[in-house]
């Protein structure tokens, strides 16, 4: 059995979210933190680069197997390539199934601990939703719908997010312009918290009008989006919050 996220497809991963889903039904959101299909559609949807229907459909393809209240798509025999996806991982138990699941959009449940920030009541259930949102899915949307902005046309995109460098997206000019930072962040609803880091802040105070922050809302219904230009400057209002935090380290002579 292919257990290794990085050697399956990206519509295998698609069927096999659809057959989680339809299999464990309501425990499957609760075990991965979302309130509705329609939430997990969206997230997991745009988080693995696909429209949020395809798991839904899959979800469907799958439901007359299994006894939930949908009939799914029960008027025809199940296709065979879904079949095959089926046979080979029906006997995943749920924790197995999960784990494999989250993996697709890179989550290590043994670093839970670490990245969760100290004191929060959060549960790993809801954590795994709540950082998906804000990250992958906001980023994976914002991707998928950049072309269509008009304050990025004629610009190419590259993700920056690994490189530390204060932003998200660098977009490059096919001719004559200073690049363009952007930032994204992702709601679970219509409205909401967000933050930057001091390194973000810093960087959208010196690139000004060529930093944009992109907030991708209501992930829970529909997810929309809204753009700021120079946000520092724009009728969102930033507050400095402090927090003083120890850290302990082991030395050692050598």
């Amino acid at each position: 059995m292919e257990l290794n996220p990085q050697r399956i497809a990206t519509r295998e991963k698609l069927i096999l979210v659809g057959l989680y889903l339809s299999k464990y039904d309501s425990l499957a959101l609760r075990q991965l933190g979302f309130g509705s299909f329609v939430e997990a559609f969206n997230v997991i949807g745009y988080a693995l680069s696909s429209k949020p229907a395809s798991i839904k459909n899959y979800r469907d393809e799958f439901d007359p197997l299994f006894p939930n209240r949908r009939k799914g798509w029960h008027k025809r025999t199940t296709r065979g390539y879904c079949q095959k996806v089926l046979e080979q991982y029906n006997s995943l138990d749920l924790q197995s199934f999960t784990g494999l699941i989250k993996s697709f959009v890179g989550y290590d449940e043994n670093l839970l601990s670490e990245l969760r920030p100290q004191g929060r009541a959060t549960s790993r259930q809801s954590y795994f939703a709540e950082r998906l949102i804000t990250g992958l899915a906001a980023k994976q949307y914002f991707e998928s719908i950049h072309p269509s902005l008009p304050e990025f046309r004629g610009y190419s995109l590259q993700n920056t997010t690994r490189l530390g460098c204060g932003f998200d997206f660098r977009l490059e000019p096919v001719i004559g312009k200073d690049f363009l930072a952007v930032e994204v962040k992702g709601l679970k609803d219509m409205t909401g918290t967000l933050s930057l880091t001091p390194k973000e802040h810093e960087t959208a105070r010196l690139l000004g009008e060529r930093f944009f922050l992109v907030v991708v809302r209501n992930f829970r219904e529909s997810p929309s989006h809204q753009v700021f230009r120079n946000p520092l400057s724009s009728k969102l209002r930033f507050r400095k919050k402090e927090r003083v935090i120890a850290q302990i380290s082991w030395l050692a002579s050598v």
